[in-house]
């Protein structure tokens, strides 16, 4: 069951070798050589890197003023040379572009977006408000940038028009199982504290039917009890599926606390009675950072030592099929 029934999920275009990808800063503000590595790399795999001169700027600790951001998102949407968008980086500040994002433009213009972190807001908005298929994977200045930063056979089979695709458990996705069982959904979620900071507002997350994806980094084990029983008790876990986190990174109180961050978040979910997996290597990452495809169908099956999740049908449409709703 989609997470927006009343909205048609929307699938963009295909990414194909020579394509121009777009670049932008819709939050903090980003370092030209980290830019321009990232761009090297774009390049190295077949695409054309575009963005406007506009994109270094700062104001405080943002990309420019919000204005600029904003004008800079949706330009991208409807500019016909421009086959996807990827963003620099996160940090803070998409939340300012949620009141001005231009939903029928992209709904008409539907393109590959991508990113993590702060753009979680932006993801899981554009998601549930415009149908588009979005994507929770690597950016332009925190992992093409780097070596061995973006993990190849997700983001190909993601934006090329695979039609079915498996991350199994293990050292390739970083995953292992918490909790056993089966289960389908739809495919959402994204940086847990930005999800939790969504309550409240227009733009709160939609989590009925979905296999919930949930990472962070750098937050201490209390802190992510917190935002997990946040969500909880405002009823977000009630329809949830399955749930997978990602890998964690430096979520740890001391050297020497008694406990794992596994044990923390089984205490807050265990009693849910879905399938939970641990690890899965997308977003804040210590290297291949892995694509995930955001309102899609995928099942999660989760053994006892062993377990995958499986993408049910391609997240977007070769050029040669009309635009696909659902």
């Amino acid at each position: 069951m989609p997470p927006t029934p009343s909205i048609p999920r929307i699938k963009p275009p295909a990414l194909q070798p020579g394509d121009t990808i777009g670049i932008i800063a819709p939050a903090s503000n980003i370092k030209r050589e980290l830019l321009e590595a990232g761009c090297d790399t774009l390049r190295r795999i077949g695409y054309k890197p575009f963005y406007f001169d506009s994109i270094l700027e700062k104001d405080l600790y943002f990309a420019g003023s919000a204005d600029r951001r904003a004008r800079e998102l949706n330009e991208m949407f409807t500019r016909d040379d421009v086959r996807a968008i990827i963003c620099a980086r996160g940090g803070y500040g998409a939340n300012y572009l949620l009141e001005t994002l231009n939903l029928e433009n992209i709904k008409t213009h539907p393109k590959i977006f991508v990113g993590y972190s702060d753009i979680t807001s932006l993801l899981t908005y554009i998601s549930d408000a415009a149908g588009l298929v979005t994507f929770h994977g690597p950016m332009i200045t925190k992992d093409f940038a780097h070596e061995d930063g973006v993990d190849s056979a997700s983001w190909e089979a993601s934006l090329n028009g695979t039609s079915a695709w498996a991350l199994e458990f293990g050292r390739e996705s970083g995953a292992k199982a918490l909790q056993k069982g089966s289960a389908e959904g739809i495919l959402y979620g994204g940086c847990l504290s930005i999800l939790v900071a969504s309550l409240g507002t227009p733009y709160e997350l939609h989590t009925a039917g979905t296999i919930l994806f949930m990472e962070d980094m750098a937050e201490k084990p209390y802190q992510i009890d917190r935002m997990l029983t946040q969500l909880k008790l405002a009823g977000k876990f009630a329809d949830v599926r399955g749930i997978v986190f990602g890998e964690m990174l430096d979520c740890v109180q001391n050297k020497d606390q008694g406990y794992t961050l596994e044990e923390v978040v089984l205490h807050v979910v265990s009693d849910l009675g879905v399938p939970v997996a641990y690890g899965l290597r997308s977003g804040h990452v210590s290297h291949r950072n892995i694509t995930l495809p955001l309102g899609v169908r995928a099942t999660l099956d989760v053994g006892r030592n062993e377990g995958s999740l499986r993408i049910l049908e391609s997240a977007t449409f070769r050029a040669d099929t009309p635009v696909h709703r659902f």
